[in-house]
């Protein structure tokens, strides 16, 4: 008798912080479209132990309240995809390992552009290796039914078109700090965004001592609050660090926008008084 494979593949679509996800590593993480720029390279390196190939495409998601993502297919109210503005080459990568390759990612139609922010993602995504069809059967006489689950990872990072002014306000609200005995300190807060344009950022959080002494606790770099979003819930431990008592002093939050070799201004900040 013969033996049957049923094949299950399990794609884990993973818009992340990370810019690794299953052996690929991707640089950089994200890609905005401002100004005269048309084309863009983003660079793939296989960081595994075999060959893989990638599948490329673009997609749309969502991003909820809660920080979670997920795919659409049609905008929300005040939504626009990028999609139709951008063209990729190539679409598809097989990298060894170790080697590295460049995808271009190209800016197209821009006479149809209007004023605002558009977004779409771009999706990688690994081939299954499907060796299972040609495997030899030891055991041919036997009737058997064998199924196999096989991961297919998905890494996205976000691509963004801008034109137009650039209108962005964030706030940080409904902040709360959770100690437990023997748990890490846990600060909960809400980024709430207006305007025509999404936040990206990095959260640093210090502690103020009564006596003035400032210690940096905790870090979240790339956090995002993407239109058509109003707000996101977010939840970050704080390090348990000597001398810091969560019950003393104060904390100091701010979200700053990510820059190259430059200082910032703080997109928003805050303060928790501790008691």
């Amino acid at each position: 008798m013969r033996r049957f494979y049923y094949l299950i593949f399990i794609t884990i679509l993973s818009p992340l912080f990370s810019p690794a996800q299953g052996n690929l590593l991707i640089t950089p993480m994200r890609v905005v479209f401002e100004g005269q720029k048309k084309v863009q390279e983003l660079n793939l390196a296989n960081t595994g132990q075999d060959t893989a190939r990638y599948l490329i495409s673009l997609i749309e998601i969502r991003m909820n309240s809660n920080g979670s993502f997920e795919t659409i297919s049609e905008p929300d109210s005040g939504q626009l995809f990028a999609s139709k503005f951008l063209r990729l080459f190539p679409r598809s990568v097989t990298l060894a390992p170790g080697e590295a390759q460049l995808v271009k990612v190209q800016l197209t139609k821009t006479g149809q552009l209007q004023e605002g922010e558009y977004r779409s993602h771009i999706y990688f995504r690994a081939a299954p290796d499907i060796k299972v069809q040609g495997e030899s059967s030891r055991n041919s006489d036997t009737s058997t039914i064998s199924v196999k689950l096989t991961p297919v990872f998905g890494i996205s990072i976000p691509v963004i078109i801008r034109t137009g002014p650039a209108e962005l306000k964030v706030s940080l609200t409904d902040i709360s700090l959770e100690t437990k005995e023997n748990v890490p300190p846990h600060l909960k807060m809400t980024l709430r965004r207006t305007g025509n344009h999404s936040s990206y950022g990095d959260i640093n959080v210090d502690h103020v001592s009564e006596k003035g002494k400032v210690t940096t606790i905790a870090t979240v770099k790339g956090l995002a609050v993407y239109t058509p979003t109003p707000y996101r819930q977010f939840d970050m431990e704080l390090e348990k660090k000597p001398g810091i008592n969560y019950h003393h002093g104060k904390l100091r939050i701010t979200y700053t926008a990510q820059s190259k070799g430059t200082v910032s201004d703080p997109l928003a900040e805050a303060e928790l008084q501790l008691h």
